[in-house]
């Protein structure tokens, strides 16, 4: 499902999770239409063309773990740009889905 519209929709999505939150792959997948998809969220976002406008950091996993391939550096370098953010990252490299998950809707252009 290498879509380019599927990347479009996913980028639409990390782009309206605010700073201080987060978002699952699953919670992407799921407000593009696509709730099976979670495994391609996080494909798109590797791909991500824009790294510091598409904010794919605020993207973890549904257990709010960090990703240990993260595209652009790694687990330290996401868990540095979420706590610049004042997300707080633990020592096995999760944060806390109860208080910083993004709890808004996604508003996405219907293709």
């Amino acid at each position: 499902m290498r879509s380019t519209r599927f990347f479009e929709r996913v980028y639409e999505a990390v782009c309206q999770i605010p700073k201080g939150t987060v978002a699952t792959y699953g919670q992407i997948a799921y407000a593009i239409g696509a709730p099976r998809c979670a495994r391609q969220v996080g494909f798109a976002l590797h791909a991500n063309p824009s790294p510091g406008v598409i904010p794919c950091h605020r993207v973890v996993n549904r257990f709010g773990r960090l990703a240990p391939a993260f595209a652009f550096g790694g687990e330290e370098v996401q868990a540095k740009l979420l706590e610049q953010e004042g997300v707080c990252v633990r020592d096995d490299y999760t944060v806390d889905l109860e208080k910083y998950i993004y709890r808004g809707t996604f508003a996405i252009e219907e293709s």
